[in-house]
């Protein structure tokens, strides 16, 4: 069997202080109904992506409403994480033709997990590109297979789309996080559009005294007097940390003492990582304003969004983008690239925030540092769109909704 991941349990009850009692009486019936089925979510890294940290949620609540839900990771070597990269830069529309070796890496790899895992579930989960072949090389039987993609597919590389569709087109329900994302020739009878949520509860996001964050603020070396900007994402150039900078400096020129926070995180299955973070460090090098970190604990990420005051998430492609949702929750006005996931979670009023490049990135932080009443307007109205759409009782409500859809087929 694949490698597993313990993990407790969590209790819905404690959710209830977040959501209306529609969605908890709505969750209580799916509770019911679904009691004692077994479920294994699987994915390729237990940290370090958007992916993990709603497993570490997900699963304990599903556990809690008595779920058998279980969590693996496949294995794999460097090299294949290398191709897998490409891959996902490919399905987000960079360029890419693979070779023999690197499309046989793929396959050899997702055939020895698929041969490795005994699927004695009733529902199994895959997520993303790195394991969506395996389902081809398990034992056929009567468990359901969804595969969950989170990033975005809307200019996917047709060449890796191609060569992935018929690995994907054999699964039961294929789940994505907008309507843009599903590639239009992927043709299976079970499609969900679920966006992902952040979990109210958990260290990143849980409420913390504004003194304690001031402290983890100026231990780092931040002067919490002046104004900081944030942003919080993986070493990726789909994030455009380079832009952030750029932007931060020509913001710098009206806003005399801002400082920029800029913290990520490094993956196994994203070998990229390590040598973004160098460029991050190249581009910073002798600015004393300028404060990188990575894999930070989350309860300080926590604290950095809460004592900035703003927050930027300036993707170039995103298939959501949790960190919009947790500054959001923390009230904190957030500037995000107009794309995918992010144009999602800024809809509405919020919809003034969103930026198509550096410049306009760089004005609205000067906006939102010179107007700070409206920075709070925007903040406040951020903290309720969470607190509607994007806390994980809805998450778990939708992916239970389409599990139930699934046996039911």
């Amino acid at each position: 069997m694949l490698e597993k991941v313990e993990i407790g349990s969590k209790n819905l009850e404690d959710y209830s202080f977040f959501c209306g009692d529609d969605l908890i009486a709505e969750l209580e019936v799916l509770k019911r109904e679904l009691r004692g089925i077994r479920v294994c979510h699987i994915n390729s890294t237990p940290f370090g992506g958007g992916v993990a940290e709603l497993l570490y949620s997900c699963i304990p609540l599903l556990r809690g409403m008595g779920i058998k839900a279980e969590w693996r990771i496949i294995s794999a070597r460097e090299q294949f994480f290398s191709v897998t990269k490409l891959f996902h830069n490919a399905l987000q529309g960079a360029e890419y033709t693979p070779t023999k070796h690197e499309l046989d890496t793929y396959i050899d790899t997702n055939a020895n997990n698929g041969q490795r895992f005994i699927p004695r579930y009733d529902v199994v989960i895959v997520h993303d590109p790195q394991p969506a072949a395996m389902r081809s090389f398990c034992p056929n039987g009567s468990t359901k297979w969804i595969w969950r993609c989170h990033i975005d597919t809307s200019v996917a590389n047709q060449g890796i789309w191609g060569f992935l569709k018929p690995y994907v087109s054999e699964y039961d329900q294929a789940i994505f996080s907008l309507g843009k994302f599903v590639p239009p020739d992927l043709e299976l009878s079970l499609l969900q559009l679920i966006p992902p949520a952040i979990d109210p509860l958990s260290p990143k996001n849980q409420e913390l005294p504004l003194e304690r964050c001031i402290e983890f603020a100026k231990s780092r070396g931040l002067d919490t007097e002046r104004p900081i900007a944030t942003q919080v994402s993986r070493f990726d150039i789909w994030k455009d940390p380079l832009g952030v900078i750029a932007a931060y400096r020509m913001a710098k020129e009206d806003i005399s003492g801002l400082q920029l926070v800029l913290i990520g995180s490094l993956a196994r299955d994203d070998p990229e990582g390590f040598g973004m973070l160098e460029a991050v460090k190249a581009q910073a090098e002798g600015d004393k304003d300028l404060y990188i970190f990575h894999n930070l604990p989350d309860v300080e990420v926590n604290a950095f969004q809460r004592v900035s005051n703003i927050v930027i998430q300036k993707s170039l492609r995103e298939g959501f983008g949790l960190t919009v949702s947790e500054a959001m929750w923390k009230s904190v006005p957030v500037i995000g690239g107009n794309t995918g996931g992010i144009a999602l979670q800024l809809g509405g009023e919020l919809s003034e925030l969103l930026v198509n490049g550096v410049e306009e990135c760089s004005r609205k932080m000067v906006m939102l540092l010179e107007n700070r009443d409206h920075a709070r307007m925007l903040g406040s109205k951020g903290r309720e769109m969470v607190r509607k759409s994007f806390l994980m009782p809805r998450l778990i409500r939708d992916e239970l909704r389409a599990i139930r859809q699934v046996l039911a087929r």
